[in-house]
């Protein structure tokens, strides 16, 4: 498969925040916008294959909304995001649309928006569709047979991460300006490392869940991705609050998210870099390639007056926690598809597992959270920011998993992705940030990782870094053209 060269520069890469202005001053309407994005996302699915649903009537009609609010100046002035079209993951409810999350089967339609979709509106957003995502969010590959194979823009032949892939794959080769993702080990980072984008997994329900108090046993935090800081920040202020019920409910952050990456001033902070691999059960080691770029970029740290240091948090024995919530999370979701044995062979066998390990083992891995904080934590004593890899392994070529076993699989995976995990046990946030472009052009990535609570400061670190990369710059070999962009 080749690759379509890219069209002129457009709106196709204006960003975020840049066409919400370009709606706020008329100098372009939402219905041209939205238009053009619907054009790119059909023009791409028969290559990149990103949406699992387009959602182009509803859209459209969203959009003449937006126009008709801006010029009789109804809309409220906590509508940021008002006319730009943007897309969610297949996680999330959307009004009238099915959730199926990667699986086969006919899902009935929504009746609500769940609550990202519903603060998204209310932000003035349009929802033009619904992206891919793997089994569940089970795989860093976002394939199966429910909707094929989603590819990478930097490379037609290799996967774009995931399990928020079809999100990253769209962001990337600018099909929206920004979308929504998931993270229950990664979901976010590593997608976002493999297409190189900015993707935040912030602290545990700073975005609720709802419909569901929690996600997967606490695991899963919902983040934004997109190609700039400030567009990532700005769209996690327009999702971010506690809805009644939510399980979790951390501290508002002192001011806009936004605010701190336009700002770019973190102050001089103490940075450790680690390779150390969490032990995952199954083999993994750092490539060449990645630990280049990782290193590179500390040194771009030091260089802003950032003081780092070698230095790795003991993660002990973490998965102890993070895999009988998981197969628990299986467990929940597998109870919500119309028909369990169109679920792959590897999927039923984790949902048997979730059904072994609830009650009081599920208990105990969720009592083990706390003493793992308090282990990884003591790092904090010394820096203030974690600097590592967010994968082991440059993005992984297409089919990497097929028609392999459980086992092999996890080796395929663990392999690939062994960095990001234990931060969703923990529920703290990090950032991934473009680390750069192998000799292939392959992106990867790196995380920015702190304690509970501490968005604020790692976006502001981001920004900075963005700076002096000024990653945004680059285009991926593969772009959709259409009107406008």
């Amino acid at each position: 498969m080749t690759t379509k060269p890219a069209p002129p520069e457009g709106l196709a890469f204006a960003g975020l925040r840049a066409q919400a202005a370009l709606i706020a001053t008329g100098e372009a309407s939402s219905a041209e916008l939205v238009e053009a994005a619907l054009e790119r996302v059909e023009a791409a699915q028969g290559d990149l294959n990103a949406f699992r649903i387009i959602c182009a009537a509803s859209a459209r009609e969203q959009a003449a909304d937006a126009d008709r609010r801006r010029r009789d100046g109804s809309h409220p002035p906590t509508a940021p995001l008002l006319g730009v079209p943007l897309a969610i993951k297949d996680d999330m409810d959307l009004a009238g649309e099915a959730t199926a999350f990667g699986c086969e089967g006919t899902f009935p339609g929504k009746t609500a928006d769940g609550e990202v979709a519903r603060r998204l509106r209310a932000a003035g957003a349009v929802i033009v569709g619904k992206t891919t995502s793997p089994e569940f969010g089970q795989w860093p590959i976002t394939e199966g047979p429910a909707f094929g194979q989603t590819r990478n823009p930097w490379s037609l032949n290799h996967t774009p991460g995931g399990s928020s892939g079809g999100s990253a794959a769209a962001v990337a080769a600018g099909l929206v300006p920004a979308a929504m993702g998931s993270d229950g080990a990664g979901s976010v980072r590593i997608p976002a490392a493999w297409t190189h984008l900015v993707g935040i997994k912030p602290q545990r329900g700073r975005i609720s869940t709802m419909p569901d108090p929690e996600a997967f046993q606490g695991l899963t935090c919902i983040g934004p991705l997109a190609r700039t800081v400030e567009d990532a920040a700005l769209l996690l202020d327009a999702v971010s609050g506690a809805h009644t019920g939510d399980r979790h409910v951390p501290l508002p952050p002192e001011q806009p998210f936004a605010e701190m990456a336009r700002r770019a001033e973190p102050g001089r902070l103490r940075i450790a870099l680690s390779f150390r691999i969490p032990f995952s059960g199954a083999p993994a080691e750092l490539d060449a390639r990645v630990r280049e770029s990782v290193t590179r970029l500390a040194g771009v740290l030091e260089g802003l007056g950032h003081d780092v240091v070698e230095a790795d948090p003991r993660y002990g024995l973490i998965g102890a926690s993070f895999i009988p919530r998981s197969m628990v999370g299986l467990r929940d979701w597998s109870r919500r598809v119309p028909d369990v044995e169109l679920l792959d062979e590897r999927t039923r066998h984790n949902v048997a597992l979730g059904r072994w390990v609830g009650g009081p083992l599920l208990a105990a891995a969720r009592a083990l959270e706390k003493p793992f904080r308090t282990r990884v934590g003591r790092i904090f004593e010394r820096v203030d920011v974690i600097l590592a890899p967010t994968t082991a392994q440059p993005p992984l070529p297409i089919g990497s998993i097929d028609g392999l076993g459980g086992w092999a699989t996890d080796k395929v995976i663990v392999g690939a992705c062994p960095y990001a995990w234990p931060w969703n046990v923990l529920g703290w946030p990090g950032v991934n940030v473009p680390a750069g472009l192998t000799p292939e052009g392959l992106p990867v990535g790196a995380q920015l990782l702190g304690p509970e609570g501490t968005e604020a400061r790692l976006i502001g670190l981001a920004a900075q870094l963005e700076g002096v990369e000024r990653w945004a710059e680059r285009r991926p070999p593969y772009v959709a053209g259409a009107r406008g962009g």
